[in-house]
């Protein structure tokens, strides 16, 4: 009887304690803040502040900074304490004593309802307008509107992309954690301690995609960062004319101007269907150079060709940077990163310059619950160019 009036309480604390806090843990200081309002991650990890007592449960301490009904949850759990631990040290009848905790069960339980019954939010932008100092975190967020189904996601409550706090984040990849494995059919290419992901093989132009739902969230504004590397040669937004003008008729190349199709060596980025474009990562072939008579360079780079074509949908709304400095091979270039505005070549002056490097940001007229998608695409062959991207972390609010 006992054990299972342990497991009721153990299985609600966290239902009670995740609809008011949430938790952000620091690995290089092995410590963690909390907030009021929002909810715990479960791979979280526990931990106690510095500043505070060690022998005060991480559980208790989270109760207790709540101004209103945690207050009292906590006294029900510490009077709850107390008829455990009678119960532990009585040898005989305890029968009275589990009857108490029963009863504070009950209570507990009717503090939990009443304390659920406004509806959860649905977005980090929500809690934000709610909650104007609640801290970056990881949060629970109805789903679609039901408090039924939560999931358990990133909130960036401060200000990114020169906008205020209340992010949802809906994308994010790292590999630098070795843990992390490329997203479903992406390659993953691995050198000098680098880890990224690209294009699977083919023998023709092609992209390699992944979506990231907004899960009923409805947005204006989308900011983000990618990271990439170069592989060989990619050329940009480059027309297909220059490279093989027998196959084209009338001189146009019919991926060039198709959001749909590989229209850029690079990183596509965008949302909803039909794709509406948000901003395109496009990876040049060098940067201290030029390459032919400019064909093959960013086309933010002076002398580049690519400037009088770059397409309708992307206008301005796109970076551009090499991973190679001159003579580019078909090797795997780890030591420049592209898209972050750093260690360019002299032809990169503008493209390294460019407003809000790294973060790009799209602020819309109106709102949508589009999901976003992210392709890395090519015009040739995997093994003659590819841009395979490292790490990527996209918003929406």
């Amino acid at each position: 009887m006992l054990s299972y009036l342990l497991l009721i309480l153990v299985s609600l604390y966290p239902s009670i304690s995740g609809t008011n806090i949430a938790v952000t843990y620091d690995a290089a200081s092995s410590t963690c803040t909390a907030a009021i309002s929002t909810c715990i991650d479960s791979n979280v990890t526990y931990c106690h502040s510095s500043n505070e007592s060690t022998s005060t449960s991480f559980a208790e301490k989270l109760l207790k900074r709540n101004a209103k009904g945690i207050k009292a949850t906590n006294q029900k759990m510490s009077d709850l304490i107390g008829s455990v631990s009678e119960i532990k040290n009585t040898a005989t009848s305890n029968t009275r004593a589990i009857r108490e905790l029963l009863e504070q069960m009950e209570d507990l339980i009717a503090l939990h309802n009443s304390s659920t019954s406004s509806p959860i939010p649905t977005s980090c932008q929500e809690i934000k307008n709610k909650e104007p100092n609640s801290p970056s975190g990881v949060y629970a967020l109805a789903t679609n509107g039901s408090n039924i189904n939560l999931r358990y996601v990133y909130c960036h409550m401060e200000e990114l992309c020169s906008s205020g706090g209340g992010w949802t984040r809906l994308a994010y990849l790292d590999m630098t954690d070795a843990t992390e494995n490329c997203p479903s059919g992406f390659k993953l290419y691995q050198s000098g301690g680098v880890r990224a992901c690209g294009r699977a093989y083919n023998a023709d132009a092609s992209c390699q995609s992944v979506q990231f739902p907004s899960n009923g969230i409805s947005y204006s504004q989308v900011c983000g960062r990618v990271v990439g590397y170069q592989y060989a040669t990619p050329d940009a937004v480059q027309h297909g004319l220059w490279q093989n003008p027998q196959r084209y008729v009338g001189g146009t190349d019919p991926k060039h101007n198709n959001i749909n199709k590989a229209y850029v060596d690079g990183v596509s980025i965008t949302r909803g269907s039909p794709r509406q474009h948000v901003w395109t990562l496009m990876g040049g072939v060098q940067g201290s150079s030029i390459a032919y008579d400019g064909r093959y360079n960013c086309p933010c780079s002076p002398g580049s060709t690519q400037s009088s074509f770059i397409q309708d949908f992307i206008k301005n709304n796109y970076f551009c940077e090499s991973g190679a400095g001159t003579t580019p091979s078909r090797i795997f270039y780890t030591a420049n990163p592209l898209w972050d505005g750093q260690g360019c070549g002299t032809l990169e002056t503008a493209c390294c310059s460019a407003p809000g490097l790294p973060w790009f940001h799209r602020n819309y007229t109106a709102t949508t619950t589009d999901y976003i998608e992210l392709r890395v695409c090519g015009d040739q062959e995997t093994d003659d160019e590819d841009t395979p991207v490292s790490f990527y972390e996209i918003y929406v609010k």
